[in-house]
């Protein structure tokens, strides 16, 4: 269930189109706006600028599975999880599509990554893995229509993958024609997400309680995907990756929950 308490009450509910138009105003916050976003379209971008880009958006597309596995866990509602589940199905595959993290491994190619680093997640920062954690465990912790609210990020990503399709083939030659892929097809994947997660929003938050948690939810989101470039920015604009003062060696961790300690002290 919404939770009716939030930080930010009005004194009476918006109507429906006014609670969408504050959810749409959100816009302005998403991280395609980001200056690393900017730089990235007018083609500022270095070769292994770009890469660390992708190999770090990489984390994030792992995730999403494992937050829409969670969301369905956590829904009674048979009808919602019918629907919810293809979403998991966009992102994981099935027999008649590669699936959203395949076409991202593609991306990776076509801009000079491997599979292996990529899958091993050598140049994962440690501030987008504790933001993209961050978020997984929202979504694992909230009820399912916080957790639904919190993808509304899919608002704005049309323009965000239609944009690298009109400006990267300009201003990235180099790339593969194949690593658009991905790009192309979270296009109408992600419009006909937005209806249902709209929709979830629209008939949930029917108080002026619930409409602020939603849009404190969204923004929560937001900082996310914003915090995510952030680290980018310091590490690959800024040449001051972590530990830059130390090292030049990626010395950060790669993930505690790939496997145990028992099971290293086993392979030791």
């Amino acid at each position: 269930m919404l939770s009716n308490t939030s930080s930010l009450e009005p004194t009476a509910p918006l109507t429906q189109q006014a609670f969408k138009e504050a959810l749409m105003a959100k816009g302005q916050f998403y991280h395609l706006h980001h200056p690393f976003q900017q730089a990235m379209a007018k083609g500022e971008l270095s070769r292994a600028q770009l890469q660390g880009w992708v190999a770090n958006r990489f984390y994030y597309q792992l995730m999403i599975p494992q937050k829409d596995a969670a969301l369905l866990a956590n829904c009674p509602d048979a009808a919602v999880r019918r629907q919810w589940v293809q979403r998991l199905l966009d992102h994981d595959g099935d027999q008649d599509d590669e699936g959203g993290i395949e076409a991202w491994i593609a991306l990776g190619q076509a801009v000079g990554l491997t599979r292996e680093e990529l899958v091993a997640q050598e140049h994962v920062l440690p501030g987008v893995r504790f933001a993209v954690d961050a978020y997984l465990n929202f979504v694992r912790q909230a009820s399912w229509e916080e957790a639904a609210i919190s993808s509304l990020t899919e608002l704005f990503a049309p323009e965000a993958h239609q944009s690298r399709l009109d400006t990267w083939p300009t201003h990235y030659p180099w790339i593969d024609e194949q690593g658009y892929r991905y790009f192309r097809k979270r296009l109408s994947e992600a419009r006909r997400d937005v209806d249902h997660g709209l929709e979830i929003a629209l008939e949930v938050c029917t108080t002026a309680a619930r409409q602020a948690r939603s849009l404190e939810i969204l923004q929560f989101k937001l900082d996310v995907l914003w915090s995510m470039l952030d680290a980018m920015t310091l590490a690959y604009q800024l040449d001051r990756p972590p530990y830059h003062t130390v090292t030049n060696k990626r010395v950060y961790h790669r993930g505690l929950g790939t496997r145990s300690l028992k099971g290293a002290l086993n392979e030791a």
